[in-house]
Protein backbone atom coordinates (compact mmCIF):
# COMPACT_ATOMS: atom_id res chain seq x y z
CA UNK A 1 0.00 0.00 0.00
CA UNK A 2 1.28 3.31 -0.76
CA UNK A 3 2.54 5.50 2.12
CA UNK A 4 2.49 9.46 1.83
CA UNK A 5 4.89 11.23 3.89
CA UNK A 6 4.83 15.18 4.41
CA UNK A 7 7.57 17.44 5.54
CA UNK A 8 8.40 21.06 5.45
CA UNK A 9 5.79 22.00 8.46
CA UNK A 10 7.26 24.29 11.23
CA UNK A 11 6.79 27.65 13.20
CA UNK A 12 6.56 30.54 10.98
CA UNK A 13 5.50 34.80 11.80
CA UNK A 14 2.11 36.36 10.10
CA UNK A 15 3.47 37.16 6.52
CA UNK A 16 6.28 34.29 6.13
CA UNK A 17 6.38 31.59 3.96
CA UNK A 18 6.63 27.89 4.09
CA UNK A 19 6.91 24.75 1.38
CA UNK A 20 5.05 21.94 1.95
CA UNK A 21 6.02 18.52 0.62
CA UNK A 22 4.61 15.17 0.52
CA UNK A 23 6.14 12.19 -0.99
CA UNK A 24 4.72 9.08 -2.17
CA UNK A 25 7.09 5.50 -1.54
CA UNK A 26 6.97 2.20 -3.88
CA UNK A 27 6.63 1.79 -7.39
CA UNK A 28 3.96 4.24 -8.54
CA UNK A 29 2.79 4.11 -12.11
CA UNK A 30 0.35 7.34 -11.38
CA UNK A 31 -1.24 9.30 -8.43
CA UNK A 32 -4.45 11.46 -9.49
CA UNK A 33 -5.20 13.84 -8.09
CA UNK A 34 -3.14 15.10 -5.36
CA UNK A 35 -4.43 17.30 -2.49
CA UNK A 36 -3.65 19.65 0.83
CA UNK A 37 -5.71 19.29 3.10
CA UNK A 38 -5.58 21.00 6.40
CA UNK A 39 -7.93 20.74 9.94
CA UNK A 40 -7.54 23.39 12.51
CA UNK A 41 -8.05 22.97 16.08
CA UNK A 42 -12.35 22.01 16.74
CA UNK A 43 -12.59 23.00 12.74
CA UNK A 44 -13.67 20.23 10.18
CA UNK A 45 -10.76 19.23 7.56
CA UNK A 46 -10.85 21.12 4.80
CA UNK A 47 -9.82 21.20 0.72
CA UNK A 48 -6.95 23.67 0.45
CA UNK A 49 -5.59 22.52 -2.87
CA UNK A 50 -5.87 20.04 -5.20
CA UNK A 51 -3.52 19.28 -8.61
CA UNK A 52 -4.37 16.59 -11.20
CA UNK A 53 -1.44 15.05 -12.77
CA UNK A 54 -1.76 16.37 -16.07
CA UNK A 55 -1.04 20.07 -13.34
CA UNK A 56 -4.55 21.81 -13.55
CA UNK A 57 -5.30 23.14 -10.01
CA UNK A 58 -7.73 24.22 -7.83
CA UNK A 59 -8.05 26.44 -4.48
CA UNK A 60 -9.71 27.40 -1.70
CA UNK A 61 -10.90 31.26 -1.47
CA UNK A 62 -9.08 31.75 1.60
CA UNK A 63 -5.33 30.51 0.10
CA UNK A 64 -5.89 31.79 -3.95
CA UNK A 65 -3.11 34.34 -4.31
CA UNK A 66 -1.05 33.14 -1.53
CA UNK A 67 -0.85 29.43 -1.77
CA UNK A 68 1.05 27.21 -4.41
CA UNK A 69 0.02 23.76 -5.63
CA UNK A 70 2.90 22.10 -7.84
CA UNK A 71 3.69 18.73 -8.41
CA UNK A 72 6.58 16.60 -9.92
CA UNK A 73 5.02 13.33 -11.05
CA UNK A 74 9.18 11.71 -11.49
CA UNK A 75 9.40 11.91 -7.83
CA UNK A 76 5.81 10.98 -6.79
CA UNK A 77 5.59 14.39 -4.70
CA UNK A 78 3.58 17.10 -4.33
CA UNK A 79 4.08 20.39 -2.80
CA UNK A 80 2.30 23.28 -1.60
CA UNK A 81 3.89 26.69 -1.73
CA UNK A 82 2.33 28.98 1.13
CA UNK A 83 2.84 32.87 1.20
CA UNK A 84 1.75 35.67 3.31
CA UNK A 85 0.84 33.80 5.95
CA UNK A 86 -1.40 34.37 8.74
CA UNK A 87 -2.40 32.87 11.99
CA UNK A 88 -5.94 31.66 10.58
CA UNK A 89 -3.58 29.52 8.27
CA UNK A 90 -2.62 27.37 11.56
CA UNK A 91 -3.51 23.94 11.11
CA UNK A 92 -2.14 20.13 10.57
CA UNK A 93 -1.55 19.85 7.11
CA UNK A 94 -2.31 16.58 4.91
CA UNK A 95 -1.25 15.28 2.24
CA UNK A 96 -4.03 13.23 0.36
CA UNK A 97 -3.98 11.02 -2.95
CA UNK A 98 -7.29 10.05 -4.92
CA UNK A 99 -5.75 7.25 -6.93
CA UNK A 100 -2.54 5.59 -6.59
CA UNK A 101 -1.51 2.89 -9.62
CA UNK A 102 0.93 1.02 -8.05
CA UNK A 103 2.62 -2.23 -8.02
CA UNK A 104 1.06 -3.28 -5.14
CA UNK A 105 -2.54 -2.58 -7.23
CA UNK A 106 -4.90 0.46 -6.95
CA UNK A 107 -4.80 2.60 -3.51
CA UNK A 108 -7.75 5.29 -3.12
CA UNK A 109 -7.62 7.88 -1.19
CA UNK A 110 -4.82 7.66 0.58
CA UNK A 111 -3.46 9.97 3.43
CA UNK A 112 -0.40 11.25 5.10
CA UNK A 113 -0.17 11.79 8.74
CA UNK A 114 0.10 15.08 8.35
CA UNK A 115 2.38 18.27 9.23
CA UNK A 116 1.44 20.78 11.81
CA UNK A 117 1.98 24.48 10.33
CA UNK A 118 1.95 27.48 13.07
CA UNK A 119 1.84 30.84 12.01
CA UNK A 120 2.26 33.05 15.25
CA UNK A 121 4.85 35.80 16.42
Amino acid sequence: QVQLVESGGGLVQPGGSLRLSCAASGTIFSINPMRWYRQAPGKQRELVAAITRGGSTNYADSVKGRFTISRDNAKNTVYLQMNSLNPEDTAVYYCNAGQVVSTSGIDFDAWGPGTQVTVSS
